[in-house]
């Protein structure tokens, strides 16, 4: 018999693969969502646009092509620094169509107040929806109000579906992502998550740190026009830029490298992420993106998205490789490599 390690008193620190019932990492948007997706909703809707497992979807109406997508909020607290769960649930609709590469146009909205909601709250919630609708262009069109008992919601959940039109030339996706393409990112990181955090925990810096929420529909217009011929967009929402990175590798079959001194971070929401001890990938964006496109291409268009309101730090970060594939690998300030993989449980419970 072996003498005992260290290790035979040590526990996995990673959750359980298989759960009895849900627990809140199964919303984490990583590695139990995916379990969660796959083992039920997967298992039975099944069909050739779900299994793509985009936000969105693209379907063929026979005169042309629409996008579709649905989401739940559910974000905790209500009002944020930088935004509403109102203008949350109309930016991530919109943005979700716009990832698609569709020109968004119409969306729904479904409400679950709890009662003894403020009606004041409610209604400036409202409103919020309907500027960040009026922004982005798209009208909302038809919805849904049910009431539930006191201390059967949170006070307000929101849920949005949103309808857009795709050109007849734009045809974007993982399966067009070649070795050698760039990897852009739209900007800085981890402002929603931290926003959200900093109120929760009580937390003052010498600058606010505000949620990032916003509709990209313009800024991806402005990137089509300057190079048509984009290969993959997509928004890191939640678990961040690290599991976006990871789903596109997995589906694309490809490896990912990335320069962490590229990655753009605002120095004071970095400050929060050590005071909380977070890395800055992994966590929530509402108001970022990540795209993929040739590398004789990456310059214009990241010089068109830096002349845009919402891509003024755009930047390239990293490439698409053969090697390695399906992993996505960061090359650290340091000199070194390491592994950025899908994140596991749930870092930010109630984020979006």
């Amino acid at each position: 018999m072996s003498a005992p390690t260290i290790a035979d008193g040590l526990n996995c620190p990673l959750p359980i693969g298989e759960y009895d019932t849900i627990v809140l990492a199964h919303g984490g948007g990583g590695k139990l969502t995916h379990r969660l997706i796959d083992g039920v909703f997967k298992r039975h809707f099944s069909n050739p646009d779900l299994d793509r497992l985009h936000d969105g979807a693209v379907v063929d109406m026979g005169s042309g092509r629409i996008a579709m997508t649905t989401d739940g909020y559910v974000v905790s607290p209500i009002v944020f620094p930088g935004g509403t769960i109102g203008e949350l649930a109309v930016n991530g609709t919109v943005n979700d169509l716009a990832m698609c590469g569709a020109l968004p146009r119409y969306l729904t909205a479904s409400f679950i107040l709890e009662e003894g909601l403020p009606m004041p709250e409610l209604d400036s919630v409202v409103a919020s929806m309907a500027e960040a609708a009026r922004k982005a262009g798209v009208a909302v069109v038809t919805g849904d109000t049910k009431v539930v008992p006191r201390g059967k919601a949170d006070r307000l959940f929101i849920t949005t579906s949103g309808v857009g039109v795709v050109p007849p030339e734009r045809v974007i996706g993982h399966e067009r992502v070649a070795p050698g393409d760039a990897v852009i990112l739209s900007g800085t990181i981890a402002d929603h998550g931290m926003a959200i955090m900093s109120v929760r925990e009580g937390l003052e810096f010498e600058s606010e740190i505000r949620s990032d929420t916003m509709a990209l529909n313009g800024l991806v217009e402005a990137m089509f026009t300057a190079a048509p011929d984009l290969r993959f967009l997509r928004d890191p929402t939640r678990g961040g830029v690290a599991s976006t990175l990871n789903e596109l590798a997995a589906s694309a079959k490809l490896g990912i490298v990335i320069d962490e001194t590229a990655v753009p971070v605002d120095g004071v929401v970095r400050s929060a992420c050590e005071i909380l001890g977070f890395d800055p990938l992994y966590v929530a964006n509402e108001g970022k993106l990540l795209a993929v496109t040739a590398a004789k291409d990456a310059e214009k268009v990241v010089a068109a998205m830096r002349a845009h309101p919402a891509g003024k730090h755009a930047a390239v970060i990293g490439r698409i490789t053969e090697g390695h594939p399906g992993v996505v690998v960061l090359r650290t300030a340091i000199g070194g490599e390491r592994v950025v993989d899908m994140i596991s449980g749930e870092q930010l419970p109630r984020i979006c």
